[in-house]
Protein backbone atom coordinates (compact mmCIF):
# COMPACT_ATOMS: atom_id res chain seq x y z
CA UNK A 1 0.00 0.00 0.00
CA UNK A 2 1.10 3.45 -0.91
CA UNK A 3 0.34 6.29 0.96
CA UNK A 4 0.98 9.88 0.51
CA UNK A 5 0.03 12.11 3.26
CA UNK A 6 -0.01 15.20 2.18
CA UNK A 7 0.36 18.07 4.63
CA UNK A 8 2.55 16.35 7.47
CA UNK A 9 1.73 18.74 9.93
CA UNK A 10 1.22 17.22 13.79
CA UNK A 11 -1.84 15.09 12.81
CA UNK A 12 0.05 14.21 9.42
CA UNK A 13 3.18 13.01 10.47
CA UNK A 14 1.66 11.24 13.28
CA UNK A 15 -0.69 9.06 10.44
CA UNK A 16 2.35 8.56 8.34
CA UNK A 17 5.24 7.57 11.43
CA UNK A 18 2.37 5.04 12.45
CA UNK A 19 1.60 3.69 8.85
CA UNK A 20 5.08 3.39 8.29
CA UNK A 21 5.95 1.66 11.30
CA UNK A 22 3.20 -0.96 9.87
CA UNK A 23 4.99 -1.41 6.49
CA UNK A 24 3.07 0.34 4.75
CA UNK A 25 5.15 2.42 1.69
CA UNK A 26 4.60 6.08 3.13
CA UNK A 27 5.94 9.56 2.00
CA UNK A 28 5.23 12.50 4.23
CA UNK A 29 4.86 15.61 1.81
CA UNK A 30 5.82 19.25 3.95
CA UNK A 31 8.20 22.26 3.89
CA UNK A 32 10.32 24.22 5.50
CA UNK A 33 12.84 23.41 9.07
CA UNK A 34 9.77 20.52 9.72
CA UNK A 35 10.23 18.76 6.34
CA UNK A 36 14.54 19.74 6.78
CA UNK A 37 13.74 17.59 10.67
CA UNK A 38 12.10 14.62 9.58
CA UNK A 39 14.52 14.13 6.44
CA UNK A 40 17.35 14.26 8.87
CA UNK A 41 15.71 12.54 12.49
CA UNK A 42 12.66 10.91 11.20
CA UNK A 43 8.65 11.58 12.41
CA UNK A 44 9.95 11.16 16.61
CA UNK A 45 6.80 10.86 18.32
CA UNK A 46 6.57 11.54 21.78
CA UNK A 47 3.27 9.76 23.83
CA UNK A 48 2.08 8.38 27.12
CA UNK A 49 1.37 5.21 24.83
CA UNK A 50 5.52 5.08 24.26
CA UNK A 51 7.76 7.02 22.54
CA UNK A 52 9.00 6.20 18.71
CA UNK A 53 10.94 7.23 16.05
CA UNK A 54 9.70 6.25 12.05
CA UNK A 55 11.72 7.12 9.40
CA UNK A 56 8.99 7.29 5.81
CA UNK A 57 10.28 9.21 2.38
CA UNK A 58 9.69 12.64 3.55
CA UNK A 59 9.77 15.79 0.48
CA UNK A 60 8.16 18.84 -0.94
CA UNK A 61 7.90 17.84 -4.36
CA UNK A 62 4.92 15.66 -4.83
CA UNK A 63 6.11 14.75 -8.57
CA UNK A 64 8.90 12.78 -6.94
CA UNK A 65 6.42 10.64 -4.92
CA UNK A 66 4.15 9.89 -7.88
CA UNK A 67 0.69 8.11 -7.87
CA UNK A 68 -0.23 6.63 -4.77
CA UNK A 69 -3.15 4.30 -3.43
CA UNK A 70 -4.10 6.76 -0.93
CA UNK A 71 -3.43 10.59 -0.07
CA UNK A 72 -4.05 11.53 3.49
CA UNK A 73 -4.79 15.10 3.34
CA UNK A 74 -3.89 16.69 6.36
CA UNK A 75 -3.84 20.14 5.08
CA UNK A 76 -6.45 22.91 6.45
CA UNK A 77 -9.69 22.54 4.86
CA UNK A 78 -9.29 26.39 3.72
CA UNK A 79 -6.05 24.97 2.09
CA UNK A 80 -8.38 22.43 -0.13
CA UNK A 81 -8.99 24.59 -3.27
CA UNK A 82 -5.77 25.95 -3.97
CA UNK A 83 -4.19 22.30 -3.64
CA UNK A 84 -4.44 21.30 -7.15
CA UNK A 85 -1.08 21.65 -8.14
CA UNK A 86 -0.01 19.35 -5.15
CA UNK A 87 -2.02 16.57 -5.13
CA UNK A 88 -2.67 16.36 -8.97
CA UNK A 89 0.97 13.93 -9.14
CA UNK A 90 -0.12 12.16 -6.35
CA UNK A 91 -3.49 10.59 -8.40
CA UNK A 92 -4.20 7.70 -10.60
CA UNK A 93 -7.50 6.66 -11.36
CA UNK A 94 -8.55 5.13 -8.50
CA UNK A 95 -6.90 7.12 -5.72
CA UNK A 96 -8.68 7.55 -2.42
CA UNK A 97 -8.38 10.94 -0.57
CA UNK A 98 -8.61 10.41 3.06
CA UNK A 99 -9.50 14.02 4.53
CA UNK A 100 -9.19 14.57 8.27
CA UNK A 101 -10.55 17.90 8.62
CA UNK A 102 -12.66 19.01 10.76
CA UNK A 103 -16.26 20.58 10.77
CA UNK A 104 -18.62 20.05 7.81
CA UNK A 105 -16.41 18.22 4.57
CA UNK A 106 -17.63 19.79 0.56
CA UNK A 107 -18.78 15.94 0.18
CA UNK A 108 -21.13 15.96 2.96
CA UNK A 109 -23.80 16.28 0.49
CA UNK A 110 -22.39 13.83 -2.21
CA UNK A 111 -24.43 10.00 -2.15
CA UNK A 112 -26.49 11.29 0.31
CA UNK A 113 -29.83 10.90 -0.52
CA UNK A 114 -32.96 12.83 0.48
CA UNK A 115 -33.89 16.35 -0.84
CA UNK A 116 -30.21 17.60 -0.30
CA UNK A 117 -28.63 14.72 -2.18
CA UNK A 118 -26.12 16.36 -3.96
CA UNK A 119 -26.09 19.94 -2.71
CA UNK A 120 -23.38 22.08 -2.44
CA UNK A 121 -22.15 23.49 0.69
CA UNK A 122 -20.66 27.38 -0.70
CA UNK A 123 -19.13 28.00 2.55
CA UNK A 124 -17.09 25.14 2.33
CA UNK A 125 -16.64 24.56 -1.94
CA UNK A 126 -17.15 28.30 -2.95
CA UNK A 127 -18.57 28.14 -6.66
CA UNK A 128 -17.17 24.40 -6.78
CA UNK A 129 -13.70 25.01 -6.34
CA UNK A 130 -12.86 22.28 -3.58
CA UNK A 131 -14.80 19.64 -6.11
CA UNK A 132 -12.74 20.79 -8.78
CA UNK A 133 -9.92 20.01 -7.15
CA UNK A 134 -10.88 17.05 -4.99
CA UNK A 135 -13.51 15.15 -6.80
CA UNK A 136 -16.51 13.78 -4.17
CA UNK A 137 -15.74 10.41 -5.77
CA UNK A 138 -12.26 10.07 -4.55
CA UNK A 139 -13.26 11.20 -0.91
CA UNK A 140 -13.41 8.76 2.12
CA UNK A 141 -14.38 10.60 5.07
CA UNK A 142 -12.10 10.69 8.71
CA UNK A 143 -13.01 11.96 11.53
CA UNK A 144 -9.90 12.67 13.95
CA UNK A 145 -10.37 12.52 17.77
CA UNK A 146 -6.59 12.14 18.22
CA UNK A 147 -4.94 15.21 20.03
CA UNK A 148 -1.54 16.13 18.71
CA UNK A 149 0.67 19.08 18.77
CA UNK A 150 4.14 20.04 17.17
CA UNK A 151 6.71 20.10 19.97
CA UNK A 152 9.13 21.38 17.15
CA UNK A 153 10.50 20.41 13.60
CA UNK A 154 10.04 16.70 13.10
CA UNK A 155 9.01 16.18 16.78
CA UNK A 156 4.98 15.48 17.41
CA UNK A 157 3.66 15.48 20.80
CA UNK A 158 0.59 13.13 21.01
CA UNK A 159 -1.66 14.29 23.68
CA UNK A 160 -4.77 11.78 23.82
CA UNK A 161 -6.47 9.34 21.57
CA UNK A 162 -5.87 7.38 18.89
CA UNK A 163 -9.25 7.04 16.96
CA UNK A 164 -9.35 8.02 13.34
CA UNK A 165 -13.48 7.12 11.75
CA UNK A 166 -13.71 6.46 8.58
CA UNK A 167 -16.27 6.05 6.19
CA UNK A 168 -17.67 6.26 2.26
CA UNK A 169 -20.30 9.23 1.45
CA UNK A 170 -22.53 6.37 0.12
CA UNK A 171 -22.05 4.60 3.80
CA UNK A 172 -20.69 1.67 1.77
CA UNK A 173 -18.58 -0.69 3.82
CA UNK A 174 -15.83 -0.41 0.82
CA UNK A 175 -13.04 -2.33 0.08
CA UNK A 176 -10.36 0.72 -0.14
CA UNK A 177 -11.79 1.46 3.05
CA UNK A 178 -11.22 -2.04 4.88
CA UNK A 179 -7.77 -1.79 3.50
CA UNK A 180 -7.12 1.52 4.82
CA UNK A 181 -8.54 0.81 8.55
CA UNK A 182 -6.04 -2.63 8.50
CA UNK A 183 -3.29 -0.74 7.72
CA UNK A 184 -4.16 1.89 10.67
CA UNK A 185 -4.81 -0.65 13.07
CA UNK A 186 -1.55 -2.46 11.61
CA UNK A 187 0.51 0.74 13.28
CA UNK A 188 -1.36 1.08 16.62
CA UNK A 189 -4.38 3.33 15.41
CA UNK A 190 -7.95 2.98 16.29
CA UNK A 191 -9.79 3.06 12.48
CA UNK A 192 -12.81 1.94 12.60
CA UNK A 193 -14.90 2.26 9.51
CA UNK A 194 -18.32 3.43 10.44
CA UNK A 195 -21.62 2.82 8.79
CA UNK A 196 -22.26 6.57 8.69
CA UNK A 197 -19.78 8.57 9.29
CA UNK A 198 -21.39 11.91 9.32
CA UNK A 199 -23.11 10.94 12.46
CA UNK A 200 -19.30 11.45 13.75
CA UNK A 201 -18.92 14.45 12.10
CA UNK A 202 -21.50 16.23 14.43
CA UNK A 203 -20.48 14.54 17.55
CA UNK A 204 -16.66 15.68 16.56
CA UNK A 205 -18.19 19.08 15.19
CA UNK A 206 -20.26 19.63 18.68
CA UNK A 207 -16.96 20.41 20.20
CA UNK A 208 -15.27 21.97 17.37
CA UNK A 209 -17.37 24.90 16.09
CA UNK A 210 -18.11 25.78 20.08
CA UNK A 211 -14.33 25.18 21.76
CA UNK A 212 -12.56 26.38 18.58
CA UNK A 213 -13.47 29.79 17.78
CA UNK A 214 -14.23 30.83 21.54
CA UNK A 215 -11.01 29.71 22.81
CA UNK A 216 -9.58 32.15 19.79
CA UNK A 217 -11.74 35.10 21.15
CA UNK A 218 -10.95 34.33 24.96
CA UNK A 219 -7.24 32.70 24.26
CA UNK A 220 -8.26 30.10 26.77
CA UNK A 221 -7.56 26.75 27.22
CA UNK A 222 -10.54 23.66 26.89
CA UNK A 223 -10.05 23.38 31.20
CA UNK A 224 -10.53 27.30 31.18
CA UNK A 225 -13.10 27.41 29.13
CA UNK A 226 -15.26 24.63 30.42
CA UNK A 227 -14.81 26.15 34.44
CA UNK A 228 -15.81 29.40 33.06
CA UNK A 229 -19.60 29.36 34.04
CA UNK A 230 -20.17 32.27 31.17
CA UNK A 231 -18.34 30.24 28.38
CA UNK A 232 -19.62 26.70 29.86
CA UNK A 233 -23.08 28.43 29.10
CA UNK A 234 -22.45 29.79 25.77
CA UNK A 235 -20.80 26.83 24.58
CA UNK A 236 -23.92 25.07 25.70
CA UNK A 237 -25.78 27.05 23.56
CA UNK A 238 -24.24 26.34 20.50
CA UNK A 239 -24.39 22.68 20.97
CA UNK A 240 -27.77 22.88 21.28
CA UNK A 241 -28.64 25.16 18.13
CA UNK A 242 -26.00 22.90 16.11
CA UNK A 243 -27.82 19.59 17.49
CA UNK A 244 -31.00 21.17 16.32
CA UNK A 245 -29.43 21.21 12.73
CA UNK A 246 -27.98 17.67 12.40
CA UNK A 247 -31.56 16.58 13.67
CA UNK A 248 -33.22 18.95 10.58
CA UNK A 249 -30.74 17.25 8.63
CA UNK A 250 -32.24 13.44 9.77
CA UNK A 251 -28.97 12.92 11.55
CA UNK A 252 -29.21 11.82 15.59
CA UNK A 253 -26.19 12.46 16.97
CA UNK A 254 -25.79 9.86 20.17
CA UNK A 255 -23.62 11.87 22.44
CA UNK A 256 -25.38 14.48 25.20
CA UNK A 257 -23.86 17.78 25.60
CA UNK A 258 -23.23 16.95 29.25
CA UNK A 259 -20.84 13.94 28.02
CA UNK A 260 -18.76 15.94 25.82
CA UNK A 261 -18.32 19.00 27.81
CA UNK A 262 -17.09 16.54 30.14
CA UNK A 263 -15.02 15.34 27.73
CA UNK A 264 -13.54 18.30 26.75
CA UNK A 265 -12.77 19.59 30.32
CA UNK A 266 -10.58 16.05 30.81
CA UNK A 267 -8.46 17.00 28.22
CA UNK A 268 -7.18 19.70 30.11
CA UNK A 269 -4.97 23.06 29.56
CA UNK A 270 -5.05 22.31 25.78
CA UNK A 271 -4.75 24.68 23.46
CA UNK A 272 -7.49 24.53 20.57
CA UNK A 273 -6.33 24.10 16.72
CA UNK A 274 -8.00 27.64 16.13
CA UNK A 275 -5.98 29.22 19.26
CA UNK A 276 -3.02 27.52 17.80
CA UNK A 277 -3.18 28.99 14.42
CA UNK A 278 -4.19 32.62 16.09
CA UNK A 279 -0.48 32.16 17.72
CA UNK A 280 1.32 31.37 14.95
CA UNK A 281 -0.38 33.91 13.20
CA UNK A 282 -2.10 31.30 10.65
CA UNK A 283 -5.56 31.82 8.91
CA UNK A 284 -7.98 30.62 11.22
CA UNK A 285 -10.13 27.30 10.20
CA UNK A 286 -13.64 28.78 10.80
CA UNK A 287 -15.78 28.32 7.54
CA UNK A 288 -15.96 24.34 7.78
CA UNK A 289 -16.83 25.08 11.40
CA UNK A 290 -19.47 27.88 11.77
CA UNK A 291 -20.36 29.37 8.28
CA UNK A 292 -20.98 25.54 7.09
CA UNK A 293 -23.45 25.24 10.20
CA UNK A 294 -24.99 28.57 9.86
CA UNK A 295 -25.64 28.16 5.80
CA UNK A 296 -27.08 24.64 6.85
CA UNK A 297 -29.54 26.42 9.17
CA UNK A 298 -30.84 28.52 6.73
CA UNK A 299 -31.50 26.05 4.08
CA UNK A 300 -33.19 23.78 7.13
CA UNK A 301 -35.09 26.47 8.81
CA UNK A 302 -33.22 26.59 12.19
CA UNK A 303 -32.92 29.41 14.01
CA UNK A 304 -29.11 29.27 15.49
CA UNK A 305 -28.75 33.10 16.93
CA UNK A 306 -25.96 31.53 19.18
CA UNK A 307 -24.19 30.97 16.36
CA UNK A 308 -24.77 33.31 14.33
CA UNK A 309 -23.31 35.91 16.60
CA UNK A 310 -20.32 34.02 17.17
CA UNK A 311 -19.30 33.83 13.71
CA UNK A 312 -19.77 37.14 13.04
CA UNK A 313 -17.44 38.05 16.15
CA UNK A 314 -14.88 35.21 15.45
CA UNK A 315 -15.37 36.10 11.32
CA UNK A 316 -13.77 39.53 12.26
CA UNK A 317 -10.90 38.16 14.40
CA UNK A 318 -10.13 35.90 11.36
CA UNK A 319 -10.17 38.91 8.98
CA UNK A 320 -8.22 41.14 11.07
CA UNK A 321 -5.68 38.04 12.21
CA UNK A 322 -4.87 37.69 8.11
CA UNK A 323 -4.44 41.48 7.55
Amino acid sequence: MKVAVLGAGAIGAYVGAALHRAGADVHLIARGPHLAAMRRHGVRVRSPRGDFTAHPHATDDPAEVGPADYVFLGLKANAYAACGPLIAPLLHGTTAVVAAQNGIPWWYFHRHGGPYDGHRIESVDPDGAVSAVLAPERAVGCVVYAATELEGPGVVRHLEGTRFSIGEPDRSRSARCEAFSEAMRAGGLKCPVEPDLRGDIWVKLLGNISFNPISALARATMRQMCLHGGTRRVIEIMMTETLAVANALGCEVGVSIERRLAGAERVGDHRTSTLQDLERGKPLELDVLLAAVVELAEITGVEVPTLRTVHAISDLLALRSAA
